[in-house]
Parts: C-alpha cells; structure tokens; sequence
C-alpha cells in the first residue's frame, strides 16, 4: 500500500497519482525500447520519463489538447485519434512494428477492452500496461450503491492472457485529504473518475458530508506482457 499524504490544497495538478503510476510503469520496462508504441499518450508522461535515446515513438491519444501538450521532435509522433477505432490499426499503423506497447492509467477507459489488446497485439511482442481497476473509489461506490465502470483485475488479466504470456502485480494507493469537499474535487477533475454525474444533489452531498475514510482509494494492476510462441 502506498500513501501519499500532502495536503491536497498544496497538489501543483490532479494527477498525481497518475504520474506515480506512469514512473512506476516505465521502471518495470524489461529493457531501453528503441521503438515504442504510447495508447492513451496523454501530454507525455510516458515520453518524458524516458532517459534513453528513441529511434521512434509514436503516441496516441483523443484528447486535443493533450496532444497539443506532448513533447515533439523528428522521432516523435502523435496522432489525436481514439486508439479504439480500428482505422488507426487497419490504415495508419498498418504494417509497422514496436518493440513495445505501453499504455499507462488510460485503458481502463476501454468500451471492448478484448478487440482493443487484440488490435495492438499484432504491432508488438511485448507491451507494459497500467489499468485502474474496481478496487479505485470502492467505498464510494459502496456507499452510493453505484455500480463501478472501472474493470475487475482478474477479468483484465483474463484478456490479456490471450494474446500474452504475462507478469503482473497489483498496487492499492491511498490520497489523503484535509476534508471531503477536496476529495470530491479531485474525483472530477482528476480524470479517473467515470466522467458521468450519475448521483443527485442530494445524494451527492450526503455522500460528501458521510464519507468516513481521511482518504481516497485506489487499485491499479501493472502488467508485462511477451508475445505468446505460435502453436505447433
């Protein structure tokens, strides 16, 4: 279990445990990739934390802005696309080849997670991944009787173990909070959340007002994947 326990007023953004989650990610890169495939490359946490030369890095990722954000250079290339479309697959990566696949804190966000690790498994051997998992704001959802869109551990390594052979660990994060209301402003802005006000006012602020925990919750499950040896 790790904790982070600054208080939240003092945070300079609203990912703070995504960066954690993306430096532990890139640590745990089996080796210095020269070519490497971001899904969900976001302004470039991944790239950044990268201290080796890189022939090519290609990153993907729907948001704009982000993009907009994403350190540029000859060998880098962004593409502002949703990396579940399989026109990004089929067209514009067609044919080409990574050394690795990563993708950190984004892949939870996946409508067909299956089709998606799928996709990108014919591009590389190997992939580093990092999802959050059900375990994230699981007193809340407790508490609200909401379901979660966040996916279960043991489906997710179900999925990949299709297509990989793969290692894993999961982590369990705790954010401390001086009061509730900081802690709900970080579940909006902070994009781990489902992104939908699925709860009334009322229910909302009861929520808010009750919560018992000084803390958020968080699961996140890392995976390494090798390409599965062809069956004889």
């Amino acid at each position: 279990m790790k904790e982070f326990s600054k208080n939240a007023k003092s945070y300079d953004s609203y990912n703070i445990i995504q960066k954690s989650v993306a430096s532990n990610l890139v640590k745990m890169f089996k080796k210095r990739y020269k070519s490497i495939l971001d899904l969900g490359c976001g302004s470039g946490a991944i790239y950044n934390l990268i201290d080796w030369q890189i022939d090519e890095f290609v990153g993907v990722d729907s948001s704009k802005n982000m993009c907009s954000l994403h350190p540029k250079a000859a060998n880098i290339k962004i593409y502002n696309m949703d990396y579940e479309k399989p026109s990004l697959y089929e067209e514009i990566l067609r044919g080409k080849r990574f050394e690795l696949v990563c993708s950190s804190s984004s892949l939870q966000w996946c409508k067909n997670l299956e089709k998606t690790v799928e996709s990108f498994s014919k591009l590389s051997d190997s992939c580093a991944i990092s999802i959050f998992c059900d375990g994230t704001f699981k007193t809340i959802y407790e508490i609200s009787k909401l379901d979660t869109f966040l996916p279960n551990y043991k489906e997710v390594l179900k999925i990949f173990e299709r297509f990989y052979e793969i290692s894993f660990k999961r982590e369990f994060y705790k954010l401390y909070f001086d009061d509730n209301i900081s802690k709900f402003r970080y579940i909006k802005k902070s994009g781990v959340s489902g992104g939908e006000r699925r709860l009334g006012y009322k229910d909302t602020k009861n929520l808010i007002e009750n919560y018992p925990l000084e803390y958020l919750e968080f699961e996140v499950v890392y995976i390494l994947g090798e390409k599965k040896s062809p069956s004889v």
